[in-house]
């Protein structure tokens, strides 16, 4: 199961982008994911559970965003929804299509919990 070891990564980097700005806990980690980018969102959820004890993230909750898939069509310039077994042009019906989203993962937003400062 990859997907522990791509949580681990996405632990690796929210826990140094709260460090960068002095905060005692991550609350929660939004991603968008992809069809095509080879992370199953389920398994991401069972993994992330797991692989979140005893870091920053201990209680950190995760939200998962489904990106569509698009393609741009090579013959007529059209950009049209495509679907995981069928990436041909919505307008004119051409194969020939250039993938524009649906294979990425990003990590868009955290909620940290910041140090409060003494007054």
């Amino acid at each position: 199961m990859h997907e522990l070891a791509v949580c681990n990564s996405l632990l690796m980097q929210a826990e140094r982008i709260a460090k960068d700005h002095d905060a005692r806990a991550v609350e929660c980690i939004r991603l968008a994911v992809g069809p095509l980018s080879g992370v199953e969102p389920t398994l991401l959820e069972q993994a992330f559970s797991v692989a979140r004890a005893g870091t920053l993230a201990a209680d950190a909750k995760l939200i998962i965003e489904s990106l569509p898939i698009r393609v741009r069509c090579r013959s007529c310039g059209a950009e049209s929804p495509a679907s995981t077994s069928r990436l041909c042009c919505a307008q004119c019906a051409d194969w020939q299509t250039d993938l524009v989203s649906g294979d990425e993962m990003l990590l868009t937003s955290l909620e940290l919990v910041l140090e409060e400062e003494n007054v």
